[in-house]
């Protein structure tokens, strides 16, 4: 097995944008960096927390940029980078990769189609950065079935259905690295050995997450109910609790 990138509590770190609606990558910069010196031990930038469906491959790439560059070179920056089909997502991975990620997280087209083609090209895209494989179907892409898991070129997974029974199964059936992102999650993930976590209530609560990770029962309850909340109004939801804590601006492309 290979080492994880990381392991422990990453961000999936929401997209800061201005009141006519540019990316600000400054701030969103400056929150992942404020995240990191809390403890935070990765960031991922322009996944589905990011409002990634809004972003342009050069957005995509100037704001993993500007994150690299405000994060210390030991934490590491995963750049979403999924595609309706294996040429568009293998463009945005080498936008990513360009813009300085360390490795890409891809969820597969919502109509799968060949699962192995399309994971070929987009590690054929990324070179040596490592590919984490994204599980949340309805929400992000298609379904990545466990059983597929070993036949993929991919390092690891980012599970965000916050199904206990298919974390066991991850993490029964493949060696690579497993990561939850729901937070309903942190505190079994943690026990049963799994690689991480990435969560969007981090962007809000790192502490909480952190020590849920670690075995924290009090702070995994403490995470249930900005879980939710960001889950019931997104990004509505989630911008507004990040900005209860640190004063960032709500603005948004969704909703």
């Amino acid at each position: 097995m290979t080492e994880p990138l990381w392991t422990g509590v990453a961000v999936a770190l929401v997209t800061l944008f201005d009141d006519d609606g540019a990316v600000d990558e400054r701030a969103t910069a400056a929150h992942a960096a404020r995240l990191a010196a809390e403890g935070i031990q990765a960031v991922l930038v322009g996944g589905s927390t990011g409002e990634s469906d809004t972003l342009s491959d050069a957005e995509l790439a100037g704001l993993t940029a500007a994150v690299r560059a405000a994060l210390p070179g030991d934490v590491p920056v995963v750049t979403g980078a999924s595609g309706a089909w294996r040429g568009a997502a293998a463009a945005r991975v080498q936008a990513a990769v360009g813009g300085g990620a360390d490795a890409v997280l891809v969820a597969p087209p919502r109509r799968r189609g060949d699962l192995a083609a399309y994971y070929a090209a987009v590690a054929e895209a990324a070179g040596p950065a490592p590919v984490l494989a994204y599980h949340f179907p309805g929400v992000a892409g298609g379904e990545v079935p466990v059983a597929a898991l070993p036949e993929l070129p991919i390092a690891g997974v980012k599970d965000s259905t916050g199904s206990a029974e298919r974390l066991l199964q991850e993490l029964a059936a493949w060696d690579g690295a497993v990561f939850v992102g729901s937070a309903a999650l942190v505190l079994l993930a943690g026990a049963l050995g799994a690689a991480g976590a990435i969560l969007a209530v981090a962007n809000a609560y790192p502490a909480e997450s952190l020590a849920a990770f670690g075995g924290d029962a009090a702070a995994q309850r403490a995470l249930l109910a900005p879980h939710l909340r960001a889950k019931e109004s997104f990004p509505a939801g989630l911008k507004s609790l990040v900005a209860a804590r640190y004063g960032t601006s709500e603005a948004a492309r969704l909703g």
